[in-house]
């Protein structure tokens, strides 16, 4: 058997053109060792038939065996030659034949060193799409925390509005204006619960 791996020609058929003529190899000697039986069987009986008749079975057996040895090495013969005639003119790709899905080489052939220039772009840019998406995570990380100090600005701008209405509802225009004047509502408050612990303490003691 030929020990060419033929990779092409089993791109295109399906199957390895040596694993065919295997195939048929086997196929052939599979039907030749039937033969044979069946043709041994047929004497045998026919032999029981024939009165006086010195061939015995055992003798038969090896008739047929020598007989099939003999088939088996002129079959050896010629599959070498039809195997050689297969894989040559049949079951061969010529070099200057390319198969349909292949056309696109023959389009965009690449040498060994713009090969190496190309695999080098690839890698380039698949380092700068690993930073580009780092680069993005960082972004969006800042923007989840953007988003965080936004809800709080908001917060504290809606607690100045609320302010900014008390301080309507008191009569005062003015954001500072009420801005001290709740400081101030605050310390007399504070004074107020200091004067009333005070005299809560007195009231004990006495």
């Amino acid at each position: 058997m030929s020990v060419n791996p033929m990779t092409y020609e089993a791109q295109f058929f399906g199957f390895t053109p040596q694993t065919c003529m295997l195939r048929i190899y086997i196929a052939f000697q599979d039907y030749l060792f039937e033969v044979m039986q069946a043709v041994e069987q047929v004497l045998v009986k026919k032999l029981d038939g024939v009165s006086n008749c010195d061939i015995s079975p055992i003798q038969i057996r090896k008739c047929t065996e020598k007989f099939l040895g003999f088939m088996k090495g002129r079959f050896d013969s010629l599959f070498g030659k039809m195997e050689q005639l297969f894989l040559q003119l049949i079951l061969h790709i010529p070099p200057n034949i390319l198969l349909p899905e292949d056309k696109f080489q023959e389009l965009h052939s690449y040498s060994e060193e713009q090969f190496q220039l190309l695999k080098e772009e690839i890698e380039q840019l698949q380092e700068k799409y690993k930073t580009e998406l780092c680069a993005k995570q960082a972004l969006l990380a800042e923007l989840e925390e953007q988003s965080v100090v936004q809800a709080r600005l908001r917060q504290t701008l809606t607690l100045f509005d609320e302010l900014i209405n008390v301080g309507r509802h008191h009569g005062t225009s003015d954001f500072r204006e009420s801005l001290v004047s709740l400081v101030q509502n605050s310390r007399k408050l504070q004074d107020l619960r200091g004067h009333i612990e005070r005299e809560g303490a007195s009231l004990e003691t006495s």
